[in-house]
């Protein structure tokens, strides 16, 4: 009796297991620490986000496991270098991937993830930064660099080259697309397919910031048919190797803000119009283009600068083209209903070139003071507050009293 009372008093000052705290990562500052399961703290402060490290020389050396192995919340650091035929499919939650020391290139190889993509994003927020994406090819001819499935993306200072599509998306309402300071260019020159250098779908919004397209081929620069769009401080300029069809399209309408951009068309282009909006009818209840102080420049011997397909879209619908200037041959038509004032024209031996382009008129042009401010639609304001900064970027744009048309004051 009293042996076994003994060891149950010997059982019950047995140390207790120990609390579970979290897996083992390497923090920010490159220290191991333990990483916890739960979002914040006892002290309702949030954690420190691991970070996971890819790339040769690492316990991580491929960026195809770090895909399996990554974690909701976590950074992913992929070491500068070339990374061939490491397709990967991204489906966590407050994930931030990023280039470092140098940005290293995703080449395709001939492979894809899941026949659609050297990188497949299905996640929840999913933030992209300094990677190169390359090469991609599918038996569907529409290999992407980034196929966008699902969530809220965001792509920052990323370069797209030689690819079926830059960056595809799904067609759902809920996904949001960011694009900020990226070059997209080169597309394979096929005529199987239209290749556009990015195509979304019908999702809820798109946002393209400071970023260059270039010697795109049958198919266009940028295509769109998303519910709303924000297209503003970017160059969508062909250049003379490109035969790109639309430099930008919208086919299913949609409100679109098209703000400051300069977009050229080239001597070899598929089609004469360099924007064309409505072409397909509408798909959503809301239609409207604001384009406001945009540089267009056509160095193909006709064309139309702004097409709106009231025959395909309701007879009324709102176009409102404000403050643009036209450089070279080429039709500005006036649209039915809305807005059209400011739109004026430049020759060409007058203009000031950006990166090559004949973007900027002089600062004591005569048509300095020739257009008024251009107003807001929808508590957006149409006067841009900053210019695409070559090759890619933008820089704040102060506008004086004397106003200039175009996309740079």
């Amino acid at each position: 009796m009293l042996a076994g009372l003994a060891i149950a008093q010997s059982e019950d000052r047995l140390p207790r297991e120990p609390a579970y705290l979290g897996e083992i990562r390497r923090g920010p500052d490159g220290k191991l620490q333990v990483m916890s399961e739960s979002p914040a703290t006892d002290a309702g402060q949030p954690t420190v986000a691991a970070t996971l490290v890819v790339g040769p020389g690492q316990k991580v050396a491929t960026v195809t496991e770090a895909a399996r192995l990554a974690r909701d919340g976590e950074v992913i650091e992929i070491r500068a270098g070339d990374y061939r035929g490491q397709t990967a499919v991204w489906t966590q939650n407050n994930l931030i991937i990023r280039g470092t020391g140098g940005r290293p290139v995703m080449l395709a190889d001939g492979k894809s993830a899941e026949g659609k993509a050297i990188w497949v994003v299905r996640g929840g927020k999913v933030r992209i930064e300094n990677i190169e994406f390359r090469g991609a090819r599918v038996p569907s001819l529409n290999g992407a660099g980034i196929r966008f499935e699902r969530g809220e993306l965001t792509v920052s200072n990323c370069g797209f080259f030689d690819n079926e599509m830059g960056i595809l998306t799904a067609n759902n309402r809920e996904q949001q697309l960011t694009v900020i300071d990226s070059e997209f260019a080169d597309a394979p020159r096929t005529q199987t397919d239209f290749h556009h250098l990015i195509y979304v779908g019908a999702i809820g919004k798109f946002t393209l910031r400071g970023s260059r397209f270039s010697n795109g081929y049958y198919g266009h620069l940028v295509k769109s048919r998303a519910a709303e769009n924000h297209i503003l401080y970017n160059m969508l300029v062909d250049g003379a190797g490109g035969k790109a069809s639309y430099e930008l399209e919208f086919p299913n309408g949609g409100v679109a803000y098209v703000i400051g951009n300069t977009i050229g068309q080239s001597a070899g282009t598929e089609n004469p119009a360099m924007v064309a909006y409505g072409a397909e009818g509408p798909r959503w209840p809301e239609n409207a283009l604001y384009f406001a102080h945009n540089t267009l420049i056509n160095d193909y011997h006709t064309g139309n600068f702004l097409n709106v397909r009231t025959d395909r879209m309701a007879a009324d619908i709102g176009v409102w083209a404000i403050n643009n200037l036209s450089v070279g041959r080429g039709d500005f038509f006036k649209p039915a209903q809305g807005r059209f004032e400011g739109n004026l024209t430049a020759p060409r031996a007058d203009m000031l070139e950006i990166g090559g382009v004949p973007a900027r008129v002089p600062v004591l042009s005569p048509l300095r003071g020739a257009v008024r401010v251009p107003g807001t639609a929808n508590g957006v304001s149409l006067l841009p507050t900053a210019a695409f900064r070559f090759p890619v970027g933008t820089q704040p744009a102060r506008a004086g009293s004397a106003l200039l048309p175009g996309a740079f004051q």
